[in-house]
């Protein structure tokens, strides 16, 4: 499960096993968790999270949206 990166209680990651589903983030902190598509940036599902955190969140994915993408293709493209 690689870590991307964290901010305050937040750690945004995938697992190994993400390669055969589309471009994601999981973002797991807070008492819930969630996951984004990157391509384009979207929530795809959470659990246990407020509306207002949800937003938050996604704002950190697209301001990372590269960051992200890069971290993603340099772990399952080699």
């Amino acid at each position: 499960m690689p870590t991307i990166w964290r901010n305050g209680p937040y750690r945004f990651f995938f697992y190994a096993s993400d390669r055969p589903e589309p471009m994601h983030v999981h973002v797991e902190g807070g008492g819930g968790s969630a996951k984004f598509w990157l391509r384009p940036v979207h929530l795809r599902s959470s659990r246990g999270l407020a509306r207002h955190e949800l937003s938050r969140l996604e704002g950190i994915v697209v301001a990372r949206h590269e960051q992200f993408v890069r971290a993603w293709n340099e772990y399952f493209e080699g």
